[in-house]
């Protein structure tokens, strides 16, 4: 069932139908519920939203308990030095005394509590925190703005798609009747056969187009699938009446200046370049002293069994006698660690993390160069893309002319099949180029805000406004 899905929407995006045309703000919201990139941008601003909570537990009190429930034996011996008096003189001797133990039950535990006084890594740690979530929400907010211009440009590919496809379509069918006329003209003696082959190759290669283009409409609705996660049935289109608005200011140096200044993709870098470095300063806390408070309470209960056995001929052997402990203790301090020497470790992560700086840094100048050249390049597309629609828009008006002209000559005898053939298809490629100029231009206008950083879905509704839900049916063959 799922296989047969494209080639279903196909059919009735090509067959028109009663169903209202779903438009760009409808495309949009579809994409802000199901397109996985930007899905996966909002998972990791999430994540990244921890990193603050993170760094700021490092800093406050770290409490931990722990306990220990245990039986043990052990046995043994211990030598040790007595004095021994006789009469006058004092001898030293070595007894040597043997022993065995079981510890029936030994409870212990401990709890302790360590308050960091001072460790500059930490302080550096939760600054580059507040750095990092700003990071993320420009990431997000640069993926949530390229998802429209996504979304845009999918959907007037397919637009664009379906104009050649109908140029084609209406191409085969025109050709067709020209090759009607043709074989009855040639039955009646008043053409060559040649026109007649002109007209029929004419028609064959139209066939083929219109086969090209049911694949290409079939591929940029799958395309637009990928983002929004639905099949339309239809798409509102862009017609004739698209107001063509030069980009407002009209100088391209302040759409260069506000890119700079609000565009989501150059200052989730400039961010990024702010993170880097302070990692550089994370690093070279390595070389410094950290001063931690401490404080901790521990018990130690035992229930012991014990049995001394002196290794001496004829000594008493003890018998076993209860040999139990319960010790508190109670501690506070502080604790001092200056680092002397690690290997060169610190040093070397210094000199990595100060590369990686530097990587940074030339990200961000190459951000901000692709971000000019995005903004400089739409604002040209913009505008070049206004004259281009008008110019097509005449150019539509002067093939009709030219192929009612050939028609005309062709009645009388002064124009043959061939010219017919031609000023056909001059006119079914001026009607599609103007289609897609029209959608080119959409594009560019909107890329050129995105690059800008002032794009929203207040521009997606006013390009909305514009198409048309009265959508031409497309014939099948």
């Amino acid at each position: 069932m799922t296989a047969r899905l494209p080639m279903l929407f196909l059919a009735t995006a090509l067959a028109g139908g009663q169903a209202s045309a779903a438009g760009l703000t409808d495309a949009y919201g579809d994409a802000l519920r199901s397109d996985p990139t930007l899905r996966e941008a909002a998972a990791v601003r999430m994540a990244t939203l921890e990193s603050r909570p993170q760094a700021l537990a490092a800093l406050l009190p770290q409490l931990s308990a722990n306990g220990e429930w245990s039986t043990s034996w052990n046995s043994g011996s211990n030598t040790f030095s007595q004095a021994v008096t006789d009469g006058n003189e004092q001898t030293i001797v070595n007894v040597r005394s043997g022993f065995s133990s079981t510890t029936n039950e030994r409870q212990a535990w401990q709890l302790q509590l360590t308050q960091s006084v001072f460790r500059w890594d930490q302080w550096v740690t939760l600054r580059q925190a507040d750095k990092q979530l700003a990071q993320a929400e420009a990431e997000f907010r640069a993926a949530q703005q390229n998802l429209m211009v996504r979304v845009s440009q999918r959907y007037f590919d397919a637009l664009a798609a379906n104009a050649t496809l109908m140029a084609a379509e209406a191409a085969k069918e025109a050709i067709g009747r020209q090759l009607e006329q043709a074989e009855k003209r040639f039955e009646v003696g008043l053409i060559a056969i040649t026109d007649v082959q002109e007209a029929q190759a004419s028609y064959d290669s139209a066939i083929a187009g219109v086969i090209e283009g049911k694949r290409a409409v079939a591929v940029a609705l799958e395309n637009l699938r990928e983002v929004t996660g639905q099949y339309y049935g239809q798409l509102a289109d862009a017609g004739p009446e698209v107001p063509l608005v030069a980009p407002a200011p009209a100088d391209v140096e302040a759409w260069v200046q506000s890119a700079l200044e609000q565009n989501m993709s150059l200052e989730a870098s400039r961010l990024a370049a702010d993170v880097s470095r302070d990692s550089i300063d994370i690093q070279r806390a390595g070389h410094m002293p950290t001063l931690d408070l401490f404080a901790s309470r521990s018990n130690d209960n035992r229930d012991v069994d014990r049995q001394n056995k002196p290794d001496q001929p004829g000594a008493v052997i003890f018998p076993r006698r209860p040999a139990d402990s319960d010790v508190w203790d109670d501690t506070i301090g502080l604790r001092v660690n200056v680092p002397i020497y690690s290997g060169g470790a610190t040093s070397s992560r210094v000199k990595q993390a100060t590369f990686e700086h530097r990587a940074a840094r030339e990200r961000l100048e190459r951000v901000a160069r692709e971000t000019e050249r995005q903004v400089r390049d739409a604002f040209l597309s913009v505008n070049s893309e206004i004259s281009r629609v008008n110019a097509l828009s005449r150019s539509v008006e002067s093939n009709e002319t030219a192929l009612r002209a050939t028609e005309a000559g062709f009645e009388v005898g002064t124009r043959t099949t061939v010219d017919v053939l031609n000023a056909r298809r001059n006119l079914f490629e001026a009607q599609r180029d103007y289609a897609q100029s029209r959608y080119t231009y959409l594009v560019n206008a909107l890329l050129l805000k995105e690059a800008a950083g002032s794009i929203g879905e207040a521009d997606l509704k006013e390009v909305d406004s514009w198409l048309d839900e009265d959508v031409p049916e497309v014939t099948q063959p």
